[in-house]
């Protein structure tokens, strides 16, 4: 699988990984109305891997689809939009999860161009996989619950940004606008469209309501 994913490509993403864990680190530490580093330093290193997982995951999963269908793809990051990203997590509070995007190379093997059920299944799986992991991350908030003090805000702490940022992700990406995979989707299955953007949106929803779990 590794040798799929070439190391301009490896280089994109560790780029983008970067810049939206710092923007989504500083909407959370603008949340918790804490600034002081110990606490920086945490929601950091926590937004690194939970955005990690979930932006990973996201942009293999387009990629991996539509080498399934016997097309190459390669994620490419867009330097205009981490700025963006940054700039806007920083001076309005809001991320725009729109660090790239994978690109779909036109021809396959059998020498035809992408098909608009091809375009909408590739852009589907991001959305998908990101609602898929909120699974285990809101399993990580219930168990944190439960278990005890020290050890259980951590869990928890970790499952609620988990939560949330593959609820912002999916959700920010069902947009039926530009090149966000909403749009792909709509213009391929209306059904399954309004299944995903209901299920992003609520999932985003009921991760502000964790008492709900």
């Amino acid at each position: 699988m590794l040798e799929r994913i070439s190391r301009q490509e490896r280089f994109d993403l560790l780029v983008a990984w970067g810049a939206i864990s710092l923007a989504f680190a500083i909407i959370f530490l603008k949340e918790s109305g804490r600034v002081d580093p110990g606490t920086a330093l945490s929601l950091i290193g926590i937004s690194l891997v939970t955005v990690g997982i979930g932006f990973v995951a996201h942009e293999m999963a387009h990629k991996f689809t539509a080498i399934k269908f016997g097309y190459w793809a390669e994620f490419r990051k867009d330097n205009m939009m981490l700025l963006v990203a940054v700039a806007l997590a920083a001076l309005v509070g809001v991320v725009f999860a729109a660090p790239g995007a994978t690109v779909i190379y036109a021809n396959n093997r059998e020498g035809g161009g992408l098909s608009k059920e091809q375009n909408g299944k590739i852009s589907a799986a991001g959305p998908v996989t990101n609602l898929l992991l909120c699974i285990p991350f809101a399993g990580l908030l219930v168990y944190g619950g439960i278990s005890s003090p020290v050890f259980g805000s951590l869990v928890s702490l970790i499952g609620m940004m988990g939560l949330q940022v593959n609820a912002m992700i999916a959700a920010f990406n069902m947009l039926p606008v530009s090149i966000l995979d909403g749009r792909k989707v709509l213009a391929w299955n209306t059904g399954i469209f309004i299944v995903l953007i209901v299920a992003a949106f609520g999932t985003l929803l009921l991760s502000y309501y964790p008492q709900l779990l």
